[in-house]
């Protein structure tokens, strides 16, 4: 129980300190681990996670837990007894939970804590000793909408903690935010390694509604914040705080430092953060492959601690797929479902994403992402990475849309922001920085992108709902 054990270790040494902050709930180290025990302990006197060596040796408990604090209780507590946690997303509807679970068959679904039984015997493991090596499976669809839960070594994790440290500056005195839900693996390692290295952890309220003004009013008691680019960038603008019903006077003072992954940071905005006085560590990484690489100064994207990157290139081609070895790629995907994860003989790993040869890593998307144009092949990054350079742009995802002689056009789907930048504006600025095979023919807008639980654009869902009229778009003015 690699995660919970250092749970349990701070509990003993620092009982008091606060684990984790919720809107106005809150849990100290002592509370949190008496929770994670007493709920272990009924799950494992009444059979709800079956002992070790009984059914699948992974022995995978869903939660399916909406609230966060609660959630990440029965993560520890799954741990505690050597089973492996997988957090289902909170907005999944019961019907998709249901046919995303029967394929995964787990040993038991959790949908809230246990009620206790007498007392729990204090914030320790007592006599819950499995003796199996925990492992941690989480779900993935990237942008393809497709759920799958890759599984991976609860070292595959923890090893990689004293990096994530170091790299962030998170220590034990910091309050670390995490405006995400634990469904996304991006978020839950945010949160499981706030509290494995016993620093207190930020958590936002269930539900959507609302979540603008709650991140902004976590804002101000958060020494460190996870996000991804699009969140970012409204911190800059100060559109969360003008959700709180305040006024823009800048960042919270105590607030140094965004960790930002999940898709690549938009140009300028690294230097629109240093005005502010926030420091940006940047990474890349997968759900499969864990961390790849990190840009904590500016410099570019550099191999995370222990990471060997390769980027294989075919003769002639100006970009190459992403290898790396590591000891932080995860094990494959639960159910021997089928994904973007493969490997070769000699230990190295992939997920299809693109990159021009060279350090620092200079990413452009994955290649089954590809618009395929007139004979042309389009990586919509390149495309993206320019339109969210014009002022005004909330976020943009290319997307192919079907044409009758070439097979299919470059489409732009912009994201209003607080007004519709004019088509003409765009266009200008595509027809300045890229060639003509990359402009896009098409330009939409709509209100709000569909995205994943972590926060980045659904590619593949938006392309599918542009084709077939579900996502409410208009042409571009």
């Amino acid at each position: 129980m690699p995660i919970a054990s250092l749970v349990l270790q701070t509990a003993s040494a620092h009982p008091r300190q606060v684990a984790i902050r919720c809107g106005e709930r809150t849990r100290t180290y002592a509370q949190l681990a008496d929770d994670v025990v007493a709920a272990a302990r009924v799950w494992a006197a009444d059979g709800t996670v079956p002992a070790v060596g009984s059914g699948d040796h992974r022995r995978v408990v869903a939660i399916e837990v909406s609230d966060p604090v609660d959630a990440l209780t029965a993560v520890l507590a799954a741990d505690v007894l050597g089973a492996t946690p997988l957090v289902c997303d909170p907005t999944w509807n019961a019907a998709h939970r249901d046919r995303v679970l029967d394929s995964i068959r787990p040993v038991a679904r959790v949908a809230a804590l246990p009620a206790r039984r007498g007392a729990s015997g204090g914030p320790g493991s007592g006599d819950l000793s499995p003796g199996a090596e925990s492992s941690w499976a989480g779900f993935t669809s990237g942008s393809s909408g497709r759920p799958r839960a890759v599984v991976r070594s609860g070292a595959s994790w923890t090893g990689s903690f004293a990096a994530v440290s170091e790299l962030t500056g998170i220590t034990p005195d910091d309050t670390v935010l995490v405006p995400g839900s634990p469904a996304s693996s991006l978020f839950a390692f945010a949160a499981l390694h706030a509290l494995g290295v016993g620093a207190t952890l930020a958590l936002l309220p269930p539900g959507r509604a609302g979540r603008g003004r709650s991140l902004a009013a976590a804002l101000p008691g958060a020494d460190v914040v996870h996000v991804v680019p699009h969140v970012l960038a409204e911190l800059l603008t100060g559109s969360l705080a003008e959700r709180a019903g305040g006024h823009r006077t800048g960042l919270p003072a105590r607030l140094r430092t965004a960790v930002v992954g999940g898709a690549a940071l938009a140009p300028g905005i690294r230097e629109r953060a240093a005005e502010a006085g926030l420091g940006v560590v940047a990474y890349y990484g997968a759900a499969e492959l864990s961390f790849v690489a990190v840009d904590p100064d500016g410099a570019g994207l550099r191999p995370f601690p222990a990471v060997d990157i390769d980027v294989r290139t075919q003769r002639g081609a100006d970009l190459g797929e992403v290898w790396v070895r590591s000891p932080w790629v995860a094990e494959g995907y639960l159910a021997g479902a089928g994904g973007p994860l493969r490997r070769d003989s000699a230990g190295w790993a992939s997920v299809g994403d693109l990159a021009a040869p060279g350090l620092p890593l200079r990413l452009r998307g994955r290649g089954d992402g590809a618009v395929i144009t007139g004979g042309a092949t389009v990586v919509p990054e390149d495309v993206e990475s320019v339109l969210r350079t014009v002022p005004g742009v909330s976020d943009v995802v290319v997307i192919a849309t079907a044409h009758e002689h070439l097979g299919a056009v470059v489409t732009a789907v912009v994201e209003r922001g607080a007004a519709t930048v004019p088509r003409a504006v765009l266009e200008a600025a595509a027809h300045a920085e890229l060639a003509p095979t990359h402009r896009p023919r098409r330009w939409l807008a709509v209100d709000a992108l569909p995205r994943t639980s972590s926060g980045k654009p659904a590619r593949a869902a938006i392309s599918s709902a542009v084709a077939a009229g579900r996502l409410p778009t208009e042409p571009l003015p």
